[in-house]
């Protein structure tokens, strides 16, 4: 398993695009979709809803389990992925391509992110 270099990480395990105009892509990492086994629903926040970082903002549910969905950022949220709402094993089958989550307009990024190589020490993937 390996984490994209260019994307940042949160504790939570969610990965972070670098911004392009102030907008970044949030998805969940490789070791995460793992954890979770087979993701069934997808519930994501909504275009326009104000999201915090560290805080819950969605939610996944797979045949093993339920957890909820943290923003790495605070920001607005400017696109959610359908494709991934119509087709939630996206999560599994490509977690850094198409299983993204949402795209938000960054207001606040916290300091504690973590590089790939941080996030895989962290994560022990």
């Amino acid at each position: 398993m390996s984490n994209p270099q260019q994307l940042r990480y949160s504790k939570e395990h969610e990965w972070l695009s670098a911004a392009e105009e102030g907008v970044s892509t949030v998805g969940i990492t490789e070791h995460a979709a793992n954890a979770l086994g087979d993701v069934v629903f997808v519930q994501l926040p909504e275009v326009g809803d104000t999201v915090t970082a560290g805080e819950t903002c969605g939610e996944l549910e797979s045949t093993k389990s339920v957890s909820d969905l943290y923003s790495p950022v605070s920001g607005e949220v400017v696109e959610a992925n359908q494709d991934v709402v119509d087709d939630p094993s996206l999560v599994n089958s490509a977690p850094f391509e198409g299983g993204w989550l949402f795209k938000v307009r960054i207001t606040d990024e916290p300091g504690d992110l973590l590089s790939a190589d941080e996030y895989t020490e962290f994560s022990g993937s």
